[in-house]
Order: structure tokens, then C-alpha cells, then sequence
């Protein structure tokens, strides 16, 4: 059984330790993830753009995708199904289709109205029982079409998105989607105090957790966040480890490759990388 994030997130906050969100984008994807966080006893959140949906043919087809495998698989873990970087509409949608939690982000509106948006989808989250992540500060890079220099974010915005009842709170603090550049500055941890300050404790979220070094993500759980969001560093290693078996020549002995065996390499290397970076985010053995 799918679950919302809210338990979850909870005891991470508690704990000052952060649950791992990492992107699914197709069945192989999935039960890598899964397998890493049954095997390093960790509760994890399946994160799904709304790119990614439209992928694997819309919402409701990835609810029950990764329910069937869920159960399929025995998973004993706390496992929630969330919708990343949704839109007002695509949001609502992610509801209707069995999401277990979802992320609104009105990061790019006026403020105004990303308060007034958020206040809605608070309301109708909480009322269906499911989780709610918001966004208020633009995070750098490019999230499915949508790109942004990064930003950090207004305390104060924070602190009034954070009064309206969200479940944890994604803010820019200098993190970027992709691959960060080598000039790049590090997280704002000043920045980050702030918003911690004026949300009174809510737990954040860190975006672009990809190639963040292991000191500064220790620090920023220590201040406060929760929940971080790996993408990019799983698409490295999948599609390094199937180049690596391309290259091997293994072609199932001259009958064309067999796609159960070219997809094994990178799915084992996703299973692998997650279950590391369970360990460096403290999640391992916190499942109950």
C-alpha cells in the first residue's frame, strides 16, 4: 500500500535525517528504486514529473504501474507515490489519479497568486488525504522545459507559504536541476537558516540533490531539510552502465540484443547508487 509522505517526512525531520526522492521513468526505473529501499530498509518517495507522465502514457497509468509492482514486489517499506514540480492543473490531476502526495509549484507566479494557488491545493491535498509539497524561489536549471537561473528564496514568502499548512516546503537556496557547473557557489546555508527561522521548523526540500557534495548535504539536513530530490545522477549512472554493457558486445550471442538484459546493467547500477545515497542522507534502517 501506497502511503502520503507526511508520516515520513515527520520522523526525518525529527530525526535530522532526509528521505530520498528519486525519479522514476519507466517500470525498470521503478523496481530498481524500490529494491534499493526494501534491501537498505529505508522509505523512499517515487518521484514523477509531469514529462515523465506523459511518458508512460498519464498519471493514472503510473499509479497503477507502481502499485501492481509494489505488491508484485513485497515491498515492506513506507513508499510514496509523488508527483514533482506539478503544475496547477497537472497537480489536480496527479490527485485524481491515486498520487499519494504531490508538489505544487507556483514558484513561477507572482506571489500573490502562488500563495492563493497553494492555499487552494493545500486544502484539496489535505482533504484526500495526501501530502502537499509547494515551492516558493525558483530552482536553477531546467525542469521539463521550464528553466530558471535559481534563486534564493524570500524568507518571509516562506514563512507565509509555510503558515498556510504545507507539508514541507521546497525553497531556492542556490541548488540548481542538472549538472552543476564548476563555478558553481554551494548552497546558501545562511539563506537556508532563515527560511527555517521564519517557517518555524517546517521541514524543506532540497531540489537538484545531484552532485551536491556530501558535506554541504550533511549541513543542510542538519538545518532543516528533509526530503531531496536525485534525478540526473540516476540517468548517469544507468546510461553509463548500459554503455558499458553495448560496448561489452554482449548481443545475446548474435540474436540482437534481448532488452531484459541490456536494461539489467543500468537498473543495478540505480539500485546501487540509491541505496548509497540512503546512506548518506541517514534514511537506511529508519523504515518501520
Amino acid at each position: 500500500m501506497l502511503v502520503s509522505a507526511t508520516e515520513m517526512i515527520k520522523k526525518a525531520h525529527e530525526g535530522h535525517y532526509a528521505i530520498g526522492a528519486f525519479n522514476i521513468n519507466n517500470l525498470e526505473w521503478t523496481k530498481a528504486i524500490l529494491a534499493a529501499a526494501e534491501e537498505a530498509k529505508s522509505p523512499v518517495m517515487l518521484g514523477v514529473s509531469e514529462g515523465a507522465a506523459k511518458y508512460m502514457c498519464g498519471f493514472k497509468t503510473v499509479a497503477n504501474m507502481v502499485k501492481e509492482i509494489h505488491d508484485a514486489m513485497g515491498i515492506t517499506v513506507p513508499v510514496a507515490l509523488h508527483l514533482d514540480h506539478g503544475s496547477y492543473e497537472g497537480a489536480k490531476a496527479a490527485i485524481e489519479a491515486g498520487f499519494t502526495s504531490v508538489m505544487f509549484d507556483g514558484s513561477h507566479y507572482p506571489f500573490e497568486e502562488n500563495l492563493a494557488k497553494s492555499k487552494e491545493m493545500i486544502e484539496l491535498a489535505h482533504s484526500k488525504g495526501i501530502s502537499i509539497e509547494c515551492e516558493v524561489g525558483g530552482i536553477g536549471g531546467e525542469e521539463d522545459g521550464v528553466v530558471s537561473n535559481g534563486e534564493l528564496a524570500d524568507p518571509e514568502e516562506c514563512g507565509t507559504i509555510a503558515a498556510l499548512g504545507v507539508d514541507f516546503l521546497a525553497a531556492g537556496i542556490g541548488n540548481i536541476h542538472g549538472k552543476y557547473p564548476a563555478d558553481w557557489k554551494g548552497l546558501s546555508f545562511e539563506r537556508l537558516e532563515e527560511i527555517q527561522k521564519t517557517t518555524n521548523g517546517k521541514p524543506l526540500v532540497l531540489h537538484g540533490g545531484s552532485g551536491i557534495p556530501a558535506d554541504q548535504v550533511a549541513k543542510a539536513i542538519s538545518l532543516g531539510v528533509s526530503k531531496i530530490n536525485v534525478n540526473t545522477e540516476l540517468q548517469l549512472e544507468f546510461a553509463a552502465a548500459t554503455r558499458k554493457y553495448i560496448e561489452a558486445g554482449k548481443d545475446n550471442e548474435g540474436k540482437g540484443y534481448d532488452p531484459r538484459k541490456l536494461l539489467k546493467p543500468g537498473c543495478d547500477a540505480i539500485t546501487a547508487k540509491v541505496k548509497a545515497m540512503m546512506e548518506e542522507f541517514g534514511s537506511a534502517g529508519k523504515a518501520e
